[in-house]
Order: C-alpha cells, then structure tokens, then sequence
C-alpha cells in the first residue's frame, strides 16, 4: 500500500506565501509509485484545509499572487485509539482518511518555532525534521546564537533588544560595543529575511529596531560581516551528513525577502561552492557540529559568512529550509550526488526511524495495571 504522507503548509507567519511555494514542489516530486500526498494548508487564520494541488493551491504558476484556496475543506486531525492519526471534518465529524506519515514545511513562526512540532508529538505521529527543541532553539536567533557561543563555534558579535527596552536602550553604546555602523537588524523568530533592515548610521538604527520589532518581542543587532555567503545542508539523525558548499551571490544590496522571492534575478546561487578543500571541509564539519549542538533531526541548513580573512562564522541554521526545486537546500543535495525525489525519501525515512525509536522509551514511571 502507498504510504499517506501529510505535507502541512501555509500557515500565520509572514512566510506564509514561501511555504506554499515549497509545499507545490513536494507534492510534485514524491514518488506516486511509493506514496499518496495529501495537501493540509494552514490558513492566514489558523484553520486547516484538506485537497488536492490543483483545488489547495491558486495561481500556482505566479510566485507573487500565489495563495491557498480557502474554500478547499476544512479537516483536523484527531488521534483515534486503535486507528492511529484521522483527519476530520469539524462540521460532520466524517473520517476523511489517515495519515502515515507528515512533512510540514510551514515556515516561520508557528510551523518553525516547535509549536507544530509539539502538536504532532502529542499526536503521537512521525513527522519530517527536527523535534520541538531543535525547532524552538533553530527559530530563535538569540539562543541559537548563545548556545552556539557557549558551544565555542564562531558566531558575528550581535546584542538583543527587546520591545520593553527600545524607549530606555542607549543605542549608541550598543553601537559601539558591536564595532560600530553598518548593523543588521533582524526580528529574532522570523526567516526568509522578513523584517531585516541594514542600519547604516544612527538614525536608522530606531526606526529598524522598530521595523523588527512589528514581527517579534526581541530584535537581534548583528555586526555586518564584510564577505561571501555561504551554505551547507545537512541530513541525518543520530549520524548527520553535511552536503557540498554553496554560494549566494545578492545582486541586492544584501540577501532580502525580495531578492529570495520576488525579483528572479535577485541573487545568483553558486552550488557547488568556489571553495579549496580546507575550507570546504572546515564550514562542512562546522555545520554538523552545529546541527548536532542546537538538537537538530532530519534536516537543516547553516548559513555562514566566509571573510577574505578565511574565517568562517556561522550565521544562522534554518531547520525548515525552504524546498522549492531551486532552493539552496534541495539544490546542495542534488550537486552531492541525492536528487530532489530521493532527497524527499531520506527525510520520510529518517521520520520513520526516529518515530520507532521514541517508541521504544518509556513514558511511565509505572505500568498501568492490567
């Protein structure tokens, strides 16, 4: 029988529309020989809706309008003793089928953050990608940034304001302590550079705090690192593998939402990298030892900035990449010699693995009584 796979996307965040985008390029590449997709879009408004790409998905074509069709079924999925994992209509309480296993690719707060992964855990179903751990520390900046300082990985100088601070914050100290001006400035739970502002002088530091500040309670202060920027995938559980290097080249004035997203000639990506063996090998082994510190399952991708000095610091790790065909992610794996379709098989295997070997653990401290 053909395995169910749920792919969960959309969702509240500010990356709503990127998530569509990579949710249409999975259930396009799985294998219909081996599984049976089932689209479950989370709406702007938090319902779930259950169908088919071609009824989920509008304008598909159209990166700029493409949206979830909101008028697709609305289902929630519920577990059932004895029946594992239903989805149900909340209107008529009809059974709409089961699913095997889920692959959300809901990116940014709520779908990224380990909320969607404690749901599914207590669900008690095998899912794609890292655990509610590994998800909450990977989407917020500043305790991935602490853990990996605390770990000894090389990180850019950054400093944290939170929204109860800005009125008080001496800014120009803050400035100061980071080496002084240009500053990025960044919402801490937030992806896709949604939010970001490259702060050039000290009247732009404000109003970019301020800018970050619409999307979260904490905004990150970042030394901006004169470089090139390069990335690395990694894949694994227990014994996690980094790909080869790649490169994004922003003909913007830095990596923004629209140059991702929007502008198609926004940024040209390099894989593999330009790199000599030492430093490919080094970022490689930096990228599996930050997977494996921030408590990461599945798959992540680490971001670096790579000086002229030949010191590698690690930007950030995203433990939902996005997953169109052309994103960094896939494309790293494909140039390493594992193709989009195969890709997707690792991580379904890779859930399924970690899902059993849960099971094995005890939960109780005393059996119930027979």
């Amino acid at each position: 029988m053909k395995m169910r796979v749920g792919i969960i996307f959309g969702g509240r965040s500010a990356e709503h529309e990127v998530s569509i985008q990579s949710a249409k390029n999975i259930c396009e590449a799985l294998d219909r020989e081996r599984y049976e997709p089932v689209l479950l879009g989370v709406d702007k408004g938090g319902v779930w809706h259950m169908g088919a790409d071609s009824s989920m998905i509008l304008n598909a074509t159209n990166p700029k309008l493409i949206a979830l069709n909101r008028s697709a079924p609305e289902v929630v999925p519920l577990e059932r003793e004895g029946q594992g994992l239903a989805l149900v209509s909340p209107t008529s309480g009809a059974q709409l089928g089961t699913i095997d296993v889920f692959f959300p690719i809901m990116h940014g707060t709520y779908g990224e953050d380990g909320s969607l992964q404690g749901l599914l855990r207590l669900l008690n179903v095998p899912y794609v990608g890292a655990d509610v751990l590994g998800s909450a520390v990977g989407m917020d900046k500043d305790v991935m940034k602490r853990l990996l300082r605390e770990a000894a990985l090389p990180v850019p100088r950054f400093m944290v304001v939170r929204a109860r601070e800005l009125s008080h914050c001496n800014l120009e100290a803050l400035a100061e302590d980071l080496g002084g001006f240009p500053l990025f400035v960044k919402p801490c739970n937030l992806g896709s550079s949604v939010g970001i502002t490259k702060a050039k002088g000290p009247d732009q530091l404000r109003p970019a705090l301020e800018e970050a500040l619409r999307f979260d309670r904490k905004a990150l202060v970042e030394e901006a690192i004169e470089g090139r920027e390069i990335e690395c995938a990694v894949l694994g559980n227990d014994q996690p593998e980094a790909s080869l290097c790649g490169e994004v080249i922003p003909t913007h004035e830095f990596y923004s939402y629209e140059a991702k997203y929007i502008d198609e000639n926004g940024a040209r990506l390099k894989y593999p990298a330009e790199l000599d063996g030492a430093t490919s090998d080094r970022i490689r082994a930096l990228a599996v030892k930050a997977f494996t510190v921030l408590e990461c399952a599945g798959m992540a991708r680490v971001d670096f900035f790579l000086g002229s000095d030949g010191v590698a610091l690690i930007n950030e790790i995203n433990t939902l990449p996005g997953f169109t065909r052309i994103s960094m992610y896939p494309k790293l794996w494909e140039v390493s010699g594992l193709p989009y379709p195969r890709l997707l098989d690792r991580l379904i295997e890779l859930a399924l693995e970690r899902h059993r070997k849960e099971s094995t653990l005890m939960r109780q401290a005393f059996p119930e009584p027979r």
